[in-house]
């Protein structure tokens, strides 16, 4: 018992789970930059003197079915953290396996986007609209990627017996962070893409 009990993560005085409460501060923090990212890119939105201009380059119909699947990533991540918890890990890896599925049609949405982007013209050094484009929605992206990388390792472990419903806050936190990713992108698509 007492080797068990060296190895539990002890709760903070705020009776939640150390990890959970990094994760939430962490998640706090990346608010905030991502935050700045969206000010910077409203504040130099329309500024550009010279073109590609969004209006000649978005492909609104593309982007939107990568936020449509991004978001039913969430709904499957819930599903695959509430199999875990029941202990069915067949549904565990069919809910999680469709959630990493969705993240990688989204990143591989993003990069097709980009490189066509650059064929059409727009560069980081061609004109402000541009730089704040790349920063920002490249920015989401590597986070995006960084949650598939974070999944995938959940998802090998599962696949390894070695996520029992007593470990199902290794994949609640990896939950917590594909949420947030969603959560900005939720933010972004419509500033982005539907504002004009």
């Amino acid at each position: 018992m007492a080797h068990a009990e060296a190895h539990a993560h002890p709760a903070t005085s705020t009776g939640i789970d150390n990890r959970k409460l990094a994760i939430w501060t962490f998640i706090g923090s990346e608010c905030l930059f991502f935050a700045s990212l969206i000010s910077t890119y409203l504040v130099y939105k329309g500024k550009s003197l010279v073109g590609p201009f969004p209006k000649d380059i978005f492909e609104i119909p593309l982007v939107t079915f990568g936020t449509a699947l991004l978001l039913f990533s969430s709904l499957f991540v819930v599903l695959s953290l509430n199999a875990a918890e029941q202990g069915n890990r067949r549904k565990t890896i069919l809910w999680l396996a469709l959630t990493i599925v969705c993240g990688l049609f989204f990143i591989g949405m993003q990069v097709y986007e980009f490189s066509h982007f650059v064929h059409k013209g727009l560069t980081m050094q061609g004109n402000l609209f541009g730089a704040s484009f790349y920063t920002l929605t490249g920015f989401h992206g590597t986070h995006v990627t960084i949650g598939v990388v974070w999944l995938l390792t959940v998802f090998i472990e599962l696949l390894r017996g070695k996520l029992p419903p007593a470990k199902a806050l290794n994949l609640e936190l990896a939950a917590l962070y594909w949420h947030f990713v969603d959560v900005v992108w939720i933010v972004i698509f419509p500033v982005v893409y539907l504002m004009r």
